[in-house]
């Protein structure tokens, strides 16, 4: 099996892509980190850190992946702190592009 790592984000079309089933998300919910959790059609993970410049680089290393994957998170940023939320608009819920980014954003960490 192919890790989520390895795989590259595909472009969505506005009415073409298709959200996930439930199961489907909890299928792959399964392939990240467990810190991530699913809500309100996103999937969600806080992240701490010590001190602003830590998550600085942090939110800059995320949005390198988010270029290169040309598919978006959602992050609040404070101190010490980044919560990032990834969700495909164009599918109004989850596809597996998210899942992919997930998985690249926990390797910054892991």
């Amino acid at each position: 099996m192919i890790k989520l790592t390895d795989k590259k984000c595909q472009v969505c079309a506005s009415g073409d892509a298709k959200p996930l089933t439930k199961i489907q998300a909890e299928d792959y919910l399964n392939l990240i980190s467990s810190d991530w959790y699913i809500h309100g059609g996103k999937i969600i993970r806080i992240f701490e850190f010590k001190g602003f410049y830590k998550t600085m680089a942090f939110v800059n290393a995320v949005a390198w992946i988010a270029n290169k994957e040309g598919h978006h998170p959602d992050m609040i940023v404070s101190f010490n702190k980044c919560t990032v939320s990834f969700t495909t608009h164009a599918a109004s819920g989850l596809t597996e592009n998210d899942f992919i980014c997930a998985a690249k954003v926990d390797s910054l960490i892991n």
